[in-house]
């Protein structure tokens, strides 16, 4: 009886220090995570959700360095400089006015990008602004 309550004893103490220990890491992450989306609004949001997610963009397209592709940063630089649309480019529809060396290898993109809403693109466009410089 005594082997019993020792053994009992002994997996209720490892147990709750690996819950314990799983509860501090998640708030940490959710902590800085919440800090980093906290200034966008939630049309920014959504687009950093689809940017990073479904859309698959982050692959080629960096925040602040060139990649595969031009940075956040440039796109938007470049689409305000030049007042230009990127849910008409994200459709298929619109010239390339970033990197047109690139054009070849983000059409292969358009199958996703096409795809999605109006409400989605805005939200892509949404966040790629927010990254303007």
């Amino acid at each position: 009886m005594k082997n019993i309550f020792l053994l009992f004893l002994t997996l209720t103490l490892f147990s709750c220090k690996t819950e314990e220990k799983k509860e501090q890491i998640t708030t940490g992450s959710e902590s800085s995570a919440e800090g980093e989306v906290s200034s966008l609004t939630p049309a920014q949001q959504m687009g950093q959700e689809i940017f990073d997610g479904k859309g698959n963009c982050f692959t080629c397209h960096k925040p602040k360095q060139k990649a595969i592709g031009p940075s956040i940063k440039e796109i938007a630089k470049v689409y305000k400089e030049k007042k230009g649309d990127i849910p008409t480019f994200l459709k298929g529809k619109g010239e390339p006015i970033v990197d047109p060396s690139q054009y070849e290898t983000m059409k292969t993109n358009f199958y996703i990008t096409k795809n999605f809403s109006d409400e989605e693109l805005k939200a892509v466009e949404a966040y790629i602004y927010s990254l303007a410089p």
